[in-house]
């Protein structure tokens, strides 16, 4: 019964010291997206084409 407890400590221990790297991580820009800000422009008339496509069904929607 008390290698429950030690593995249980264990396992909590482990499982915070993963936290705190995460953590870490993320504070240091680690997960950072930094490439789709250097392609949005090249992607950025097909988004307003889109948004103008939803802009016209949506008035004939309306008017109908």
């Amino acid at each position: 019964m008390s290698v429950i407890y030690v593995l249980l400590a264990i396992s909590i221990v482990v499982a915070v010291g993963f936290f705190i790297a995460f953590i870490l991580a993320v504070k240091s820009g680690q997960y950072d997206d930094s490439y789709t800000p250097s392609v949005r422009m090249l992607f950025e008339d097909e988004i307003i084409k889109e948004k103008s496509n939803k802009s016209v069904l949506t008035k004939k929607k309306i008017n109908n």
